[in-house]
């Protein structure tokens, strides 16, 4: 009985040993945002589906800007429109505020790097 009370001990000193205290450094989490990286398969569509379709998709999408699919989105953003409504503090799209940071630079070099597919 006292082999295994030792043991456990050691087991149980042991793994305290090795737990620290994780730092997480935000820019670690920061995507690749590389224009060279961005592509809208890979990138741009989540954040299309996530943030803009349930207005701007299907049968009669709002303002008649589609933007389910790459043709559509690579037009708006070409032309400045997307740009500029998702970087509009005064009239953010989406309605509920402005997207995070992080989906607007993605975007940002996506159009950078020339729109890849």
């Amino acid at each position: 009985m006292k082999k295994i009370k030792t043991t456990l001990f050691i087991l149980a000193i042991g793994m305290l040993g090795s737990c620290t205290k994780a730092i997480i450094d935000p820019d670690e989490e920061t995507p690749d945002t590389n224009s060279d990286t961005v592509t809208y398969a890979k990138d741009v569509e989540q954040i299309m589906f996530n943030n803009c379709v349930t207005c701007h998709g299907g049968a009669a999408p709002s303002a008649g800007a589609d933007l389910t699919n790459y043709a559509n989105v690579k037009s708006y953003t070409q032309d400045g429109q997307l740009l500029q409504r998702i970087n509009n503090e005064a009239a953010p799209m989406p309605p509920s505020g402005l997207m995070n940071s992080t989906n607007r630079q993605i975007i940002q070099s996506w159009a950078d790097g020339g729109y890849k597919q």
